[in-house]
């Protein structure tokens, strides 16, 4: 089975996070797309952080009605900080029939030589990049197994709607409406 894993913190999942991954569904080579929930990502803050559990939750509440998504809670069973190459490395063994594909902004894809073994990752794997606001993909390496969807271009940031919920505005259709609903009953992101 092919299959695409975006990866992300996904504190809060939301609408534009739902929207990639269906565009990837529909228009790229792939059979389902896991949502691999990572419990701490190396190159960002884990101070506004969600419980791993409480985020995994809201992405299964997000994606239930899906039999082609699903939520993956492979990191937090691994080492961290989580590396997308130890988390590939492991799936790939456990899952030997299956074939791996990277799905990732381009303002990820333009940091890929920041990430750990990079060259093992390029050597290794394929990448299907979505366009970000403000993030163009300059050039692709020679040797690099990476595509660009056209996908649509929201600016919409899991920082943006954790702000909102700080300083007391509506997230309502920037979330699924079981994930608003859950974020409301819980609190969270309130004192964050």
């Amino acid at each position: 089975m092919k299959i695409g894993l975006y990866f992300g913190s996904f504190n809060p999942i939301h609408t534009g996070h739902l929207i990639i991954a269906e565009h990837v569904l529909n228009y790229a080579d792939v059979d389902r797309v896991w949502l691999v929930i990572s419990p701490q990502n190396p190159l960002k803050p884990s101070a506004s952080l969600l419980g791993e559990y409480d985020r995994l939750h809201l992405v299964n509440l997000a994606i239930e009605n899906s039999s082609r998504l699903k939520a993956v809670d492979v990191e937090f069973r691994l080492p961290k900080p989580s590396y997308t190459i130890t988390t590939l490395t492991y799936l790939t063994e456990k899952y030997p029939t299956d074939d791996f594909t990277v799905i990732l902004g381009s303002d990820s894809f333009n940091n890929l030589p920041k990430w750990r073994n990079y060259e093992q990752l390029i050597r290794d794997y394929s990448f299907l990049i979505y366009l970000r606001p403000g993030f163009p993909v300059k050039d692709i390496e020679p040797g690099i197994n990476a595509s660009i969807l056209q996908a649509p271009m929201l600016d919409i940031s899991a920082s943006f709607i954790r702000n909102n919920i700080h300083q007391d505005k509506s997230i309502r259709f920037l979330v699924p409406d079981k994930v608003f609903d859950y974020i409301q009953m819980n609190n969270y992101y309130k004192l964050m």
